[in-house]
Parts: C-alpha cells; sequence; structure tokens
C-alpha cells in the first residue's frame, strides 16, 4: 500500500497553494504526511505539473507524482488515477492535503477495516450519510476498473462520489465526533482558529 496527499488543485479560492500553506512548524503537505505515518506506509505526494517546481523546492523529487496529461480528467480524481497508472500494483489510502483537522485515529480506523475485510474494493467514512472519498483506501483492483471505465468512455461523471457507485465500498459511519474531522478548508476566511 503506498499513501497519496492529494494536492493537486488549483487552490483558487484560497489564492496560494494550500500544500505549501503552513500549519505551525509544517506545511499541509507534511502536516498529512505526518498523520499518515502512523500506518507505517510509504506516503507520496500527488502534484499537477505547473506545482511541481515549487514541491520539488521542499520535497524529495522521487516523492513527488505528477498528473498524467493523457487523462482527460481534472479534479481529484485525476490525482488518484494518475498514482494508480504510477503505481499499478499499489493499494492507495488517498489523503486530502486541505483536511488539516484529521485524526491519525480515523486513519488507523480505515486501515484496520481494509486489513479485516478483504472483499471490498474502497474503504471510505460517510458523514450524514454522504461519502467522504477524499480520505479513503482504493485497492489497486477497483481503480483499473475506474480507469477501463475512463478509457472506454463509460465514466460518465469524473467525480470521486461517481466512481464509489462503481466499486463494492465498505462504508464507516462517522460519529458526530468524528464529523468535524473532515472538514475541508478552501478559502482565507475559513483558516480562523486554525
Amino acid at each position: 500500500m503506498l499513501g497519496i496527499i492529494l494536492c493537486g488543485g488549483q487552490s483558487s479560492r484560497m489564492g496560494s497553494d494550500k500544500g505549501l500553506l503552513k500549519l505551525e512548524a509544517n506545511n499541509w503537505a507534511q502536516t498529512a504526511i505526518n498523520k499518515m505515518s502512523v500506518l507505517n506506509i510509504p506516503v507520496k505526494i500527488s502534484v499537477n505539473s505547473k506545482q511541481y517546481p515549487d514541491y520539488a523546492d521542499v520535497f524529495s523529487s522521487t516523492d513527488l507524482i505528477t498528473d498524467d496529461t493523457t487523462l482527460q480528467l481534472r479534479g481529484p480524481l485525476l490525482g488518484v488515477l494518475s498514482s494508480h497508472i504510477k503505481f499499478p500494483v499499489e493499494d492507495l489510502f488517498i489523503l486530502a492535503c486541505d483536511m488539516p483537522l484529521m485524526e491519525p485515529s480515523l486513519l488507523d480506523i480505515l486501515y484496520t477495516k481494509y486489513q479485516q475485510e478483504f472483499a471490498f474494493n474502497a474503504y471510505v467514512f460517510t458523514n450524514e450519510g454522504e461519502p467522504e472519498p477524499l480520505c479513503g483506501i482504493y485497492k489497486a483492483k477497483g481503480l483499473s476498473i475506474i480507469l477501463e471505465m475512463l478509457v472506454s468512455g463509460q465514466l460518465i461523471k469524473h467525480s470521486m462520489k461517481f466512481m464509489l457507485d462503481h466499486l463494492d465500498t465498505m462504508t464507516i459511519p462517522a460519529t458526530d465526533e468524528q464529523k468535524k474531522f473532515f472538514k475541508n478548508f478552501n478559502a482565507h476566511a475559513e483558516l480562523n482558529g486554525l
């Protein structure tokens, strides 16, 4: 398994690259890596080609995965499938960099379910009945199905939630206490109190 920190968004509402924003001593990408370190798995960072130079100044280039420009996609699914193409036999544990409140204990819960329940292709929490796809585990077998759907023109929507509709997915309802950990931050006005 590989951990993948998704940093490849445009950050247009934030006005600066979210993955490189500072949270205490670290940037958001490093904060996400640190949270994932409880799982003892290798972690890579997914970026787009415009971001690559800035991230290569901060992280080792061997830890960066650049979006595959042959894929006719945008959004998080582009980062996920680009990572799958680069590491086609690895199951991927996805975490968006803009969830700085995420608790390592929740990552551990997902990882434990993945180890115990082999029958599924994806493992995610649900929040008010809706999946939280940007903190989830996706098996290589399931991602290859989605890639085939994309190539054959059957993936009519390019959202992570639409992808989950086509995979055998284990869902874990988030408790009221856990729901706040899934908050993602998109604008400077939301950062107060962080």
